[in-house]
Formats: C-alpha cells, sequence, structure tokens
C-alpha cells in the first residue's frame, strides 16, 4: 500500500501464504504490508498434525488467538514451564515479551486467527533458540 494514499475499508482473502521466522506457514491477512494497518496484524494459522513452531517471543506486542478447530499446545513463560491446551472455540492470550511455543500434537490440522498489536506482519519475532530443546520433539 502507497503510504500516501488516504485509509480506506479493505477484503483480503487469506490465499497467499508466507512462512514466518517461527517455521510455520500463516495466510496473508490484515497487516501493514496488505492494508497500511498502524496498530494490528491478523492472519488464519494452520499447524498441520505433529508440527511445532520454533520457541520466540514479541518483543513489545500482545497476541491473541482464537483456534477455528483442531487443538494447540502452547508452552510459555521464561523456560517454556508452563502449559496450555487451547481447543476450537477457545481463545489464548499472550502478554508482550513471553516466550512461547506452540505445537499441534494431533492427528489432525489445527486452524487458528492470530491477531497481535504490532502491524508487521514478523517485524517484533524474537527467536529463542536456546529455549527449543526444552520442550521435547
Amino acid at each position: 500500500m502507497d503510504a500516501t494514499s488516504k485509509p480506506t475499508c479493505h477484503i483480503i482473502r487469506p490465499n497467499h501464504a508466507y512462512d514466518g521466522k517461527q517455521g510455520l506457514s500463516y495466510f496473508q491477512g490484515i497487516a501493514a504490508e496488505t492494508v497500511g494497518a498502524k496498530g494490528i496484524c491478523m492472519h488464519l494459522l494452520t499447524i498441520p498434525p505433529g508440527v511445532r513452531a520454533k520457541a520466540h517471543l514479541h518483543e513489545a506486542h500482545e497476541t491473541a488467538i482464537y483456534v477455528l478447530s483442531g487443538e494447540a499446545h502452547t508452552w510459555y513463560g521464561d523456560r517454556l514451564e508452563h502449559h496450555v491446551i487451547t481447543h476450537a472455540g477457545e481463545l489464548f492470550y499472550i502478554p508482550a515479551g513471553v516466550p512461547h511455543m506452540p505445537a499441534n500434537l494431533s492427528s489432525t490440522p489445527c486452524t487458528a486467527v492470530i491477531a497481535r498489536t504490532d502491524p508487521h506482519e514478523q517485524e517484533s519475532v524474537v527467536l529463542l533458540p536456546e529455549l527449543d530443546a526444552l520442550v521435547p520433539a
């Protein structure tokens, strides 16, 4: 989007995917890159069965997740010491700066809507490779 153009409404059809730093593929959605968003990024994520992301955090941005189908396991905390399972129809909140690692341990895909207060698709992602081994593959 041209930075000098007047903001307007947009419909996004999430049919273009991109590979995130976290090791997952996201369907492009609402972001600074697609619609000129200033304070939010929202996209679709499908985690295939048996796949997990890399440990990471979003420095200064909150994350809200709504699971549409399936279930997602998430380890979170300074040493990924906490674990939660989010099922279809549930929402999950991750405060800014909290390390986390989502995974799909089931035999069916998990699809979720992800929203962050960072308008950029990947800008605030900080990988934490030193935490990856704390959760068994």
